[in-house]
């Protein structure tokens, strides 16, 4: 079955990652229309993909000939295409920054769940090729994670209309995606967190370096369980590429109960054991782009009402709340 989509948001991912995966998937998706804040962005992509540019989102939810909404890249409407195309009964893709108020994210939650569509989330480091593989190896080598060790630097570039400019919504959704990424592997909620940050300038709300610890102890003592460190980096400017590419931390490293991993996304994994290195090969697996929309496309078709990783952002936005509130009293916080 051919699912009928329109598209709201392009991106810095539209490149790189949709546009090649609606392509491939052209035999599962169609795409009938784009809703894009700059409008040359939006006739361009629409003449790449034989349709027409739309003016308003709400105009594309209410369409007849649209069965669901890409919603692609943060806008400056927020949230609001998502409600909208509750109202149209239609299902989301969604790859935008949830709202940071927990008012907001449980009203948007309320109305996915009232309306019945199927939603899912974009959440790509949990369906990247080494992740998958590294969960295959936890069940089946490594055993059981013990400390997990996630860092992100991230070049610091001018603002364009595919890249805006960083504040707290833009670092939220970076800290909430490494959160996620760690509790899937750790495959337990974490119970605890505390947190430091280091403001830009004095006085200034943006970070260039924020960092965390996740208790997943189950005893109600910390430290008995898993943990996980993670950061993100904003201090060093893209036109430093020497720099930038100096010595780059392994994206997520896995201390486990047999052995050790070290995972650079999308396709890179090494890991070690009593028998020595292993080196994984995973260069002819599917983009995850084409992954996530392929399985969206699944949910959509089958006779199975699905929401898919609604709850686990929401879960990670909830984390990166106590991780404020952490910063701000200089204490752990718990996680109910």
């Amino acid at each position: 079955m051919k699912l009928r989509v329109g598209i709201v948001g392009l991106g810095d991912q539209w490149e790189g990652r949709h546009f090649p995966a609606l392509r491939m998937l052209a035999d599962r998706l169609e795409v009938r229309g784009i809703c894009e804040q700059v409008s040359h962005r939006a006739e361009r992509a629409a003449k790449e993909l034989g349709t027409t540019p739309v003016d308003g989102f709400r105009s594309l939810a209410a369409r007849d000939d649209i069965d669901a909404i890409l919603y692609l890249a943060d806008q400056w409407f927020g949230a609001t295409p998502i409600l909208a195309a509750c109202d149209h009964g239609k299902s989301v893709y969604s790859a935008i920054s949830f709202p940071f108020d927990p008012a907001e994210a449980e009203l948007l939650r309320h109305r996915v769940e009232e309306s019945g569509i199927a939603f899912m989330a974009e959440l790509p480091r949990r369906h990247a090729a080494a992740t998958v593989r590294l969960k295959e190896l936890i069940a089946t080598r490594l055993g059981r994670p013990r400390m997990l060790f996630c860092h992100r630097r991230v070049p610091l570039t001018t603002t364009s209309p595919a890249t805006p400019a960083r504040d707290q919504v833009s670092e939220a959704r970076d800290l909430m995606e490494l959160v996620d990424w760690c509790r899937y592997v750790a495959g337990v909620e974490p119970t605890s967190v505390v947190a430091v940050r280091h403001a830009e300038t004095v006085g200034d709300d943006p970070d260039d370096y924020r960092m965390m610890s996740l208790d997943f102890s189950q005893t109600g003592r910390a430290g008995d369980g898993p943990l996980a460190q993670i950061s993100c980096g904003y201090y060093m400017p893209r036109a430093w590429e020497e720099a930038v590419g100096f010595r780059p931390p392994p994206g997520l490293q896995v201390v486990c109960e047999h052995g050790i991993a070290f995972v650079d996304l999308p396709q890179t994994l090494v890991w070690f054991d009593d028998a020595g290195r292993h080196q994984e090969s995973l260069e002819s697996e599917r983009p995850v782009g084409e992954q996530m929309l392929g399985q969206f496309h699944r949910m959509v078709t089958s006779l199975v009402r699905q929401t898919s990783g609604l709850d686990d952002t929401l879960r990670a936005m909830r984390t990166v709340q106590a991780a404020d509130r952490s910063v701000a009293e200089g204490i752990r916080v718990r996680l109910g």
